[in-house]
């Protein structure tokens, strides 16, 4: 197949560009799965979607939401046809790899106040050395009052770290291999320096200290809390023309914002669209805000119901087996410093429009569902049709290595799958790479989906 652009069916390129205006804008409300729900929801309610249990029936043009322990959301724009004839779905998630504090972090050495912590995800554990990070997450007290915490976001904020060994003592660090320089107990981070008053644990106190005095927050209480550490920085323009876009956390955001942006422009479609954005993929999709929990089935179920006078089993079992699906999730671009891992005739390039992959897994396609013939040659005409820029790809080369995504949960549910996504350079990394046209080219995907037949 011939390499084309995606730049080229741009007329007017301001249009990408104010786009990605707001998709950054998103990013940078939206560092960790919890806030970007919250801040999803607002995008929701300002564009006319109402919260799904507080409407009693159902009609065409309606559109509904609901969210899920405060981890995931869900939304739907009510179509014409009944939703056992089936419905479009584009799933996409919002977690990220991270940082995750540990439920009893606190403690003191050499002179500081630290917190023992556990990655989330798939990182390169040395890449989140000696960067600028933010704390966000909840803390619930044993009342049940939930706590929000945010330092480091506003500009005022302090911000934490994580500290690595310098090359004049690091002979020893640098001979290993690069999975072991750091461990996963050296990511470490340095909370404070300031000695109380106290005779014992003074560095631990004053943090002890400052929590309770900002937060009314107890030592005890981090055992119910959830406290992630992510980069500090925000999402930005990337080179000289701006046409990039370098942030943390576009995997999967980036299909998260295109896939909600899509849905809330919809007006009345024929067949029911749903926009599911999922938690957990990272670490996968295990758990009651994953993809393979029962939420979603219970979502359908609940929209069957106040469609129609009655429902069972069987109509739910229809509108799976009718629907279709893009697990949308992002992919490597092919890196120009690091061509060996890729196989140029089946990658994504950065600059060429969204990327599907009939399969993701490793090596024999485990972990995958391998999408139909029949079906990708619809999403082919339905991409064509409405003059999409896009690309096939697969995940690296056969033996290299390989990765998953939600698809294969949604397969299992007797829906036809395929994966498609941005192409990133740097994935799981703290900054990643995508392209500004790419971007838009997945809003114009997602959209042409929901409203095909």
């Amino acid at each position: 197949m011939e390499r084309k652009s995606a730049w080229d069916k741009i007329q007017d390129k301001k249009i990408v560009f104010r786009f990605c205006d707001d998709y950054i804008k998103y990013l940078n409300h939206s560092k960790t799965e919890r806030v970007c729900v919250s801040y999803t929801r607002r995008l929701a309610e300002a564009a006319g979607f109402k919260e799904l249990d507080t409407i009693d029936r159902l009609k065409p043009g309606m559109k509904v939401y609901k969210i899920n322990r405060g981890k995931n959301i869900v939304l739907a724009a009510i179509g014409k046809d009944d939703i056992d004839s089936g419905f479009n779905l584009v799933a996409a998630h919002i977690d990220s790899p991270r940082i995750d504090v540990k439920q009893i972090p606190l403690y003191e050495d050499s002179n500081l106040a630290l917190f023992k912590t556990h990655y989330y995800g798939g990182i390169k554990k040395y890449q989140w050395t000696a960067i600028p990070l933010s704390l966000i997450g909840v803390v619930v007290l044993e009342d049940g009052t939930v706590i929000d915490v945010n330092i480091g976001e506003s500009e005022n904020d302090p911000v934490f770290t994580i500290t690595d060994l310098l090359p004049h003592l690091a002979s020893e660090q640098m001979a290993k291999k690069m999975s072991e320089g750091i461990g996963g107990e050296d990511l470490n981070i340095i909370i404070g320096s300031l000695p109380s008053d106290c005779e014992k644990d003074k560095y631990k106190q004053t943090v002890i200290d400052l929590l309770q005095e900002k937060y009314q927050v107890q030592e005890e209480d981090f055992i119910s809390a959830e406290l992630e550490l992510v980069p500090n920085f925000n999402a930005r323009s990337l080179g000289l023309d701006s046409s990039m876009i370098a942030a943390y956390g576009q995997d999967d955001r980036v299909c998260a914002y295109t896939a909600y942006k899509a849905i809330a422009e919809l007006d009345v479609p024929q067949r029911t669209a749903i926009c599911f954005l999922a938690d957990k993929e990272e670490i996968g999709s295990m758990g009651n805000t994953g993809m393979q929990s029962r939420f979603f089935e219970n979502f359908v179920a609940k929209l069957i119901a106040k469609q129609k006078d009655g429902y069972c089993e069987l109509m739910l079992k229809d509108a799976f087996s009718n629907a279709m699906c893009l697990s949308s999730d992002v992919t490597c671009a092919m890196d120009p410093t690091f061509k060996s891992v890729s196989e140029p005739l089946n990658s994504a390039y950065l600059g060429e429009g969204v990327a599907f992959s009939k399969f993701t897994g490793a090596r024999g396609k485990s972990s995958t569902s391998d999408a139909s013939a029949e079906f990708v040659a619809k999403i082919r005409k339905i991409l064509n049709d409405a003059d999409v820029a896009w690309q096939m790809t697969e995940l690296g080369k056969v033996d290299q290595g390989g990765g998953g995504t939600v698809a294969q949960y949604i397969a299992n549910l007797d829906v036809d799958t395929i994966d498609c996504g941005v192409p990133l350079l740097s994935m799981h990394a703290p900054y990643e790479v995508s392209s500004k046209v790419d971007v838009y080219m997945a809003y114009k995907a997602y959209k042409a989906f929901y409203v095909a037949e």
